[in-house]
């Protein structure tokens, strides 16, 4: 028997075997036929691991199903297929993914009738509803007469001749979902080959389920995140609001806030909750709702707003720390008062500057007996835009924070008119700037928010 793979070696499909016979094993019988079928034991032990390994390397969902499907079509010498993901209990992710095939390709398979396709036959199996499916093998797709002529049709189409399907099921979970491997010619996996494929999948849905799990985990929070933040921005004669917010997969405790204050004033904040993960998310929530409330009642006195946002903290979180920025406008006048707990200062753009506002250095919410700094007043010429942003927007880009603050001014100042005008076209152009490439969520060590008010 070849050998399929070693430890350090590359993989290579095996090729396309006809239905198995009686002598499909010659190499077993007579005096080295014991060592022959040990070696052989051997060489599958050392795939299984191989494949296994590098299926537990995979950091994602996405990754493990794709593994998944090249490491199927591996033992099954296949060249082609595709899985789709989608647990019985209806609460997803579903996920439909192709090996060797385009999104095109994958449409024209999902035309062909459930009752004909293989791997919705697999999905629709209910528990209870007679034999069970095991699998679903056509070895010969053009000729066999059983097959929906769209199944035929698109077959001939892609050029596969014969297809191969197993159920991913898992204990606990049922079916979650199914795989098929596609042939160009007409055959099917042997009997070697088949029990190889059962043995690697038995494995593979168990980290399947496992990254099926975290990435629910890692949805519901971001859901309860989204939730806790504002839906829409409010829209005031005089001022247009852009806001951008890149949050860490488990969730962490930045957040912003824009409102509509009374004398058509307006109220915006942002800030950060130390730590991550779900507690985080609770305690952001919490510190932006009591900021809404003391917002309304006191706006006008930003130092009154962060004083009693540092008694809520004190009260609700007395072991977390929390940075704060909120700002009081007057768009008609232009005329803005801003405090700050521990957040960076605003950064004021237009045609004849780009500068830091000299807030007050004061320390985080929370760390002090009782927290008060005076606010500070800015007077705008028409047409300048304030930006708001946390500190994680300095501290991702990796720079020391001399260094991170000269770059975001310095993206800025370095935007065209066009640029100045639109803030969304701004925020976009400052975080791309700042931040080339360093945006993607996975491992990101920090929440960024860039919050854009123009008058």
């Amino acid at each position: 028997m070849a050998r399929l793979a070693g430890i350090h070696l590359p993989l290579s499909a095996l090729p396309q075997t006809p239905a198995p016979t009686d002598d499909a094993e010659p190499g077993f019988r007579g005096p080295g036929g014991v060592h022959d079928r040990l070696a052989s034991w051997i060489c599958d032990l050392t795939t299984l691991h191989d494949l296994t390994e590098r299926l537990g390397r995979t950091g994602t969902l996405d990754e493990a199903l794709q593994e998944t499907l090249r490491a199927g079509a591996t033992l099954a010498g296949a060249r082609r297929g595709l899985l789709s993901l989608s647990p019985a209990d209806g609460t997803g992710p579903d996920r439909l993914v192709g090996l060797g095939l385009d999104h095109a390709e994958l449409g024209a398979i999902e035309t062909v009738p459930r009752s004909s396709a293989s791997y919705a036959r697999l999905l629709d199996a209910l528990p209870g509803s007679g034999e069970p499916l095991t699998e679903i093998a056509h070895h010969n797709i053009p000729h066999d007469e059983g097959l929906a002529p769209r199944h035929r049709e698109v077959a001939a189409r892609l050029g596969f001749a014969a297809s191969y399907a197993l159920p991913l099921t898992a204990d606990g979970h049922g079916r979650i979902g199914a795989a098929v491997w596609l042939y160009d010619e007409p055959g099917r996996p042997d009997e070697r080959q088949r029990h190889l494929l059962a043995l690697y999948l038995r494995q593979a849905t168990t980290h399947l389920v496992n990254r099926m799990e975290l990435t629910r985990a890692h949805s519901a929070v971001q859901a309860v995140h989204e939730g806790l933040l504002p839906s829409r921005l409010p829209r005031l004669p005089g001022v247009r609001i852009a806001v951008r917010h890149h949050t860490r997969p488990g969730g962490g405790g930045d957040f912003y806030d824009a409102l509509p204050l009374p004398d058509d004033a307006l109220g915006f904040a942002v800030g950060s909750v130390t730590g991550s993960g779900p507690s985080a998310v609770a305690a952001m929530g919490r510190l932006r709702a009591g900021l809404r409330a003391y917002a309304v009642m006191e706006g006008e006195d930003p130092v009154a707003v962060l004083s009693d946002l540092e008694l809520l903290l004190r009260v609700t979180e007395p072991s977390r720390l929390a940075t704060a920025l909120f700002g009081y406008a007057e768009p008609h006048t232009r005329k803005l008062i801003v405090a700050s707990a521990g957040n960076p200062p605003p950064l004021v753009l237009g045609p004849a500057r780009a500068e830091f506002a000299e807030t007050s250095l004061s320390a985080p919410l929370g760390m002090l007996a009782c927290w008060e700094a005076p606010s500070v007043e800015i007077d705008l010429d028409p047409g300048e835009t304030v930006l708001l942003y946390t500190e994680g927007l300095l501290q991702r880009s990796g720079e020391p924070m001399d260094r991170a603050f000269a770059r975001l001014q310095a993206a800025a100042a370095g935007a065209g008119p066009a640029v100045r005008d639109d803030p969304e076209a701004l925020a976009d152009h400052v975080l791309h700037t700042v931040l080339p490439g360093t945006l993607q969520p996975h491992g990101a060590p920090e929440d960024v928010v860039l919050l854009v008010v123009r008058f």
